[in-house]
């Protein structure tokens, strides 16, 4: 299956990707297939059920009400994020669920949205929806969200498909080497080979235009970050922190790189923060290539678009194909799915992206920016995913800001060698996958062990 750049950078909402941006994706595909199918005015009840990570920590992530403004035929990249409390405000008060914004039927919140405590075969994060008529059931899909916004149906995981299509890519790779192979007999950089693959689907004027909406997203996220005081919602009482950095920062005499080491990491911890702070709340974003680690790769280029005199819109395009080719290396050998593999998938695959990006525009060779992402891939190795209280809180804010300052650091490291090194990023990212099957499911994103069962003993 051939992925895009445009598959590992999706614009959406918080907190998370595969618990929020997938279960709507895949609760709007449900309902499409209602109206495509001519079933939808038959339908007089709707049941949904979530299993495994999805009913550990749906709600928390708000996989419940993604899931009924995808029925009401809403999208990630498209829905205002503020209107949503007050639709599911309604939709309790009237027991009502418009199909698709159309079809009227009644729902009871406590009957037909179930948490069910077990897992289906193919995925930790799956989910059936069944549609109803006055005879019976009319419609049914199992559908599981494999991280960063991708969505398979029953069809598709029987068959191990990715959520790609079958274009046929003039440089199609499947590993490090190949890319790098590819690289060397086009003569070509990493992100001029992934350019020329993404006109398979689009051409180059299109595609600078959409990767340039993309991170105009990015931008809007962190500066609404930069604004926003208070607590964030879901019950921990976690104080926003970005505003508040943001305002000391200013007060500097040089509130910049210039002369201070700390000064510059403090800058990209405060990019990060202030994005992850927004998915925290349920804002708008882009996964990058989750929404649990979506503030890596902005940060990084914010922190080089900011301070680079020389920065320019090309550098912004380089920046994420390179960093794009790395995350489909990611999906396609491992999983950038914390209820898969950990956040080694997510906050790991993130920081190989960022650093890949980085590499890239700083001038990097191909076999350079391979280094990067290893270096920064290797060094998340085993990280859990254990958020308290399944919110996409503690320590996933922090975490993202402590691996975008680790990709900066592993770009740096590759820059100063000539991308010969001990350890592939082929190998790291099968060692990830590996070291993902091993890892026991309280540490796959399902608040059962780890720092989310330390947070309730204390």
């Amino acid at each position: 299956m051939a992925i895009s750049v445009f598959d590992m950078f999706k614009i959406g909402i918080g907190p998370s990707s595969s618990h929020t941006v997938g279960p709507m994706r895949a609760a709007a595909l449900f309902a499409n297939a209602l109206g495509e199918q001519g079933l939808l005015a038959r339908v007089r009840r709707v049941e949904v059920r979530l299993y495994g990570s999805l009913s550990a920590t749906g709600v928390g992530h708000g996989s419940d009400r993604a899931v009924l403004m995808g029925l009401m035929g809403e999208w990630p990249d498209s829905i205002d994020p503020a209107t949503i409390a007050p639709r599911i405000e309604r939709l309790l008060s009237e027991g009502r669920l418009h199909l698709l914004g159309r079809q009227a039927v009644r729902f009871d919140w406590q009957r037909d949205l179930l948490l069910l405590d077990e897992n289906l075969p193919y995925h930790a994060n799956a989910m059936i929806l069944v549609a109803e008529g006055d005879d019976g059931v009319l419609w049914q899909n199992t559908y599981y969200s494999i991280g960063g916004g991708f969505v398979l149906d029953a069809g598709q995981a029987a068959l191990g498909r990715l959520d790609g299509d079958a274009s046929v890519l003039p440089y199609p790779f499947a590993t490090g080497r190949q890319l790098l192979q590819l690289c060397r007999e086009q003569a070509m950089s990493v992100a001029q080979l992934m350019l020329e693959n993404e006109k398979s689907w689009r051409d180059e004027a299109q595609i600078r235009s959409k990767l340039l909406r993309i991170w105009a997203v990015m931008c809007e996220c962190v500066e609404n970050g930069l604004r926003h005081d208070g607590i964030l919602p879901g019950g921990l009482n976690v104080r926003r922190r970005a505003a508040r950095l943001y305002r000391s920062l200013q007060a500097l005499e040089q509130p910049n790189v210039i002369g201070s080491t700390l000064s510059a990491l403090e800058w990209v911890n405060l990019f990060a923060l202030a994005v992850n702070e927004e998915n925290a709340a349920g804002g708008r974003m882009v996964t990058a290539p989750t929404n649990g680690a979506a503030g890596i790769v902005p940060a990084v280029l914010h922190y080089y678009m900011k301070f680079n005199p020389a920065a320019c819109d090309d550098d912004v395009v380089r920046f994420m194909l390179s960093a794009a080719a790395v995350g489909i290396l990611c999906k396609i050998n491992a999983s950038i799915s914390g209820a898969e593999v950990g956040c080694q998938g997510e906050v790991g695959s993130a920081c190989a992206m960022a650093a890949a990006g980085l590499a890239e525009v700083l001038g990097a060779t191909p076999a350079q920016v391979e280094n990067a992402a290893e270096i920064a891939l290797e060094h998340n190795l085993g990280l859990t995913c254990d958020p308290v209280g399944g919110l996409v809180q503690v320590p996933c804010i922090e975490r993202n800001a402590i691996a975008a300052v680790k990709a900066i650091n592993a770009a740096q490291m590759a820059l100063r060698g000539d991308g010969e090194h001990f350890i592939s990023l082929d190998r790291v990212i099968r060692t990830m996958r590996d070291t993902g099957a091993d890892m026991h499911d309280k540490y796959k994103e399902t608040s059962r062990g780890g720092l989310a069962v330390s947070y309730i003993e204390c």
